[in-house]
């Protein structure tokens, strides 16, 4: 028995004019909402209230250290010392829909354009809001683990680094990606359902680099099917079921499971290199099994979801014993690692590779980057050394066999590019483990580290460990390839930015923690160098907001193209507004809804709504004209199933208006459709 709480709230923040957070591709901007982004959050504590562990899971690129700073200096003002770093997880699902501009470290300023204020507070305030609903609501209850095989839902997209995984381990598993989730239930002490915590491993990359629409991709799918079938009549991220579908070791795993083809020519380009014979490695992308990007997130949604679902009803295995946290600050330039007993290597100054600007077949990069280059370029070498300076030759050594294209450890203008200080953490709720990894293991990676933290806590009395992966934590170092596949330089490996022994080096750091949770030491393990907070307070090349306006005898919410009078199931309702630019009212309400569905009820002559921004079968499209004028698009893909009747659209707002010549206002406005019917088929 434990006292158990979870909670559930936005942090979708602004959903137009932000470069979206994942592809790396400047060009992939916000330009409206297909899904709510939520952060997801769940308190385990014992029954005395002595210990206390916290798992938030948030609909997020990846957790960055600004971000995790940021929260938990809120917590401790709120909490004092309740929550602090040893006992708060925070994980991203690394979807590749949502807004960027939450870093401080300069590299990530490239894509995103800057430090975002609006970005990082809308995730920093949604994150500490899930805590706090979870917070408020502990009661006691009881947790159960369930473990099965997800199939049909992930390719490994890196087959060929896998490959140069000795033969003696890879002949030790069926498959070169983890099928298996693991899943945690809550329910009270009454036996009523809480929430769930599913790992599993996948890229939330369904939704491909060419998509607009802010979203939470695959897994948010999954979560969004879990809520609404245990909140029942509830509109979506409303109720108090929460379920988080938790990114693990997805570091080479694709949900794209039709494989990488050539957008040119149709034949497969599964090759070292990924490249394609006309167009070369821009050309090669991987499909996943729908006929389009919403296609296969629904599909594979549906596919993580399902299996969620059967091991939440099976699930009878529980996990009790004491709770207990190690968190540790290392600096991951400078570790030592004892291979053997004669062999000690080290750990590198960061450094990205030449395949890094080659991307994945997920996401391909710019210009013409191939992966798996163990040779730099002498072209784009001197571009780096005119702009950037010249990697030293001690970096150079270090990260052998990879042609260093950035050396982010060396590079402090205006700020540093890259973190040294790293945090590496456990927390371990009775017999589960939850190790939280700063970055993407890749498959074997994820395996080799999960066996040593097992043998770990085995060897000093705590056998039979659940140990879990929780991704991309608490701050970004990108990917953890193991030494085997660095030697390949794809994308992944290009991307291990410590160099070819940070895999070793996470090893031996979390063997550290694991003994001293095991041996009930944790007081004695050395809290490790502070990471720094630069003094950013927002620093971007996001266009500000200018004043909106609408067309010549038109106001804001004008409907500018009409529904249709009546469609049936299965089509698309579809209107046109005068909008104004959604940032207006990001900033100006965190719980904002854009748009609602309504259906018109006879018997009390008032309309209901039905659905809202966060409903899945709900897009909303903001198209920037000039002089600050802008459409706004709402189409809603109605459901099978749904109710005939009477509908119609709404839509909600915020202008910006001059009041004078250093002053302007956001103004809320609203729009809605003609009436329109839906006829049975």
């Amino acid at each position: 028995n434990y006292l158990l709480g979870v909670g559930r709230a936005d942090c979708t923040g602004p959903v137009a004019e932000i470069p979206l957070m994942g592809y790396a591709n400047p060009s992939q901007v916000g330009g409206g909402l297909l899904m709510r982004l939520y952060s997801r959050a769940f308190i385990v504590a014992e029954l005395d209230d002595s210990k206390r562990v916290v798992f938030v899971s948030a609909d997020i690129g990846m957790v960055s250290q600004r971000l995790r700073l940021e929260v938990l200096k809120k917590l401790e003002s709120k909490y004092g010392d309740l929550y602090r770093q040893d006992n708060v997880i925070l994980s991203g699902t690394h979807t590749h829909s949502g807004p960027g501009g939450y870093f401080q470290y300069t590299l990530f300023w490239i894509t995103s354009k800057g430090l975002i204020r609006p970005s990082l507070d809308a995730i920093v305030n949604g994150i500490v809001k899930s805590i706090d609903i979870a917070h408020q609501n502990m009661k006691r209850g009881r947790l159960f683990i369930n473990r099965g095989t997800v199939e049909n839902s992930q390719i490994n997209r890196s087959p060929f680094s896998y490959l140069e995984n000795p033969a003696s381990e890879r002949s030790r598993y069926s498959s070169d990606t983890d099928k298996e989730m693991v899943m945690l239930k809550m329910v009270d002490g009454n036996g009523q359902d809480l929430g769930l915590i599913s790992w599993f491993a996948v890229h939330p990359v369904s939704m491909n680099n060419t998509n607009h629409l802010v979203n939470s991709d695959n897994v948010g799918y999954a979560s969004y099917l879990f809520e609404q079938e245990k909140n029942k009549g509830m509109l979506p991220g409303e109720g108090s079921f929460v379920a988080a579908f938790a990114s693990s070791n997805l570091g080479d795993v694709s949900p794209n499971t039709k494989g990488p083809f050539c957008v040119n020519t149709g034949e497969s380009c599964n090759n070292p290199q990924s490249t394609c014979p006309v167009g070369g490695a821009t050309m090669c992308m991987a499909m996943g099994p729908g006929n389009d990007m919403f296609d296969s997130t629904r599909i594979i949604g549906q596919n993580i979801y399902l299996k969620a679902k059967e091991l939440y009803e099976k699930a009878s295995q529980e996990v009790t014993g004491p709770l207990s946290s190690a968190h540790q600050w290392v600096n991951m330039s400078d570790v030592s690692v004892e291979l053997n007993v004669t062999q000690t290597v080290k750990t590198c100054k960061p450094a990205l590779g030449h395949s890094f600007a080659a991307g994945t077949i997920d996401g391909v990069g710019a210009f013409n980057f191939t992966q798996g280059s163990v040779e730099g370029d002498p072209f784009w070498d001197e571009i780096r050394n005119q702009l950037l300076g010249e990697p030293s030759n001690e970096t150079k050594a270090c990260h052998k066999p990879k042609p260093i294209l950035f050396s982010t450890g060396e590079m402090t203008w205006p700020h540093p590019w890259h973190p040294d200080i790293v945090d590496v953490q456990i927390a371990a709720i009775g017999s589960l483990a939850i190790i939280a990894v700063p970055g993407e293991l890749t498959t074997m990676s994820g395996r080799r580290l999960r066996e040593a933290v097992e043998r770990e806590f085995d060897s000093h009395g705590t056998p039979r460990m659940d140990v879990v992966i929780a991704g991309l934590c608490n701050v970004y170092t990108h990917y953890i390839t193991t030494y085997e596949e660095y030697q390949a330089q794809r994308y992944e490996a290009a991307s291990t930015i410590y160099g070819p022994h940070t895999l070793s080096a996470y090893i031996q750091l979390y063997r550290g923690l694991a003994r001293a949770i095991a041996t009930n030491t944790v007081q004695d393990l050395p809290r490790g160098p502070e990471p720094p907070v630069f003094n950013i307070t927002s620093l971007t090349l996001v266009p500000s907001l200018t004043v909106d306006r609408a067309p010549a005898n038109k106001t804001f919410g004008d409907v500018l193209q009409e529904v249709r009078q009546q469609y049936q199931a299965s089509e698309v309702a579809e209107v046109t507004f005068v909008g104004a630019n959604p940032r207006n009212s990001a900033e100006n309400a965190t719980e904002h809804n854009f748009l609602t569905v309504e259906r018109y009820a006879n018997a009390s002559d008032s309309w209901h709504i039905v659905q809202n921004d966060a409903s899945w079968d709900t897009r909303f499209y903001w198209n920037k004209g000039l002089l600050g004028r802008s459409n706004v698009t709402i189409e809603w893909h109605i459901p099978h199933g749904t109710e005939p009747g009477i509908y119609r659209i709404r839509y909600f707002g915020h202008y910006r208006k001059r009041l004078s010549i250093t002053l302007s206002a956001s103004v809320p406005f609203e729009g809605t459709s003609s009436a329109f019917e839906i006829t049975a088929l």
